[in-house]
């Protein structure tokens, strides 16, 4: 239960700290909340993994759906993909990996001290 609430507050913080702020303060974000919720590795890795990777999901779609996926086609062929949905799953994996990393961090600075 304490995953899936991580999951959505860090979704959320991260539209407010895309908005404010630079595009690695989701990392921030997702990094902060295991860390003050006390979640253990594994928890906490997939809590920034879900979290950042609903947030980047959503915001790709969003943007991808308004330009009538031109952006993501275009992209798509600069790195040889067949096709824009493969682009941006590689997309969306690649910002999971970062909020699954920085909880995996949170988690483990909060057992150093």
């Amino acid at each position: 239960m304490r995953v899936l609430i991580s999951i959505l507050l860090i979704a959320l913080l991260s539209v407010f700290a895309e908005q404010h702020w630079a595009w690695w303060s989701i990392a921030v974000i997702a990094c902060l909340l295991p860390l003050i919720l006390n979640l253990k590795p594994g928890a906490a890795f997939l809590s920034g993994f879900g979290g950042i990777g609903l947030f980047w999901l959503v915001t790709v779609m969003v943007k991808d759906i308004a330009n009538n996926h031109i952006l993501s086609q275009k992209m798509a062929e600069l790195f040889h993909l067949p096709n824009y949905i493969l682009f941006v799953i590689v997309t969306v994996l690649i910002g999971s990996l970062i909020g699954g990393l920085a909880g995996l961090t949170g988690s483990y600075i909060r057992r150093m001290f």
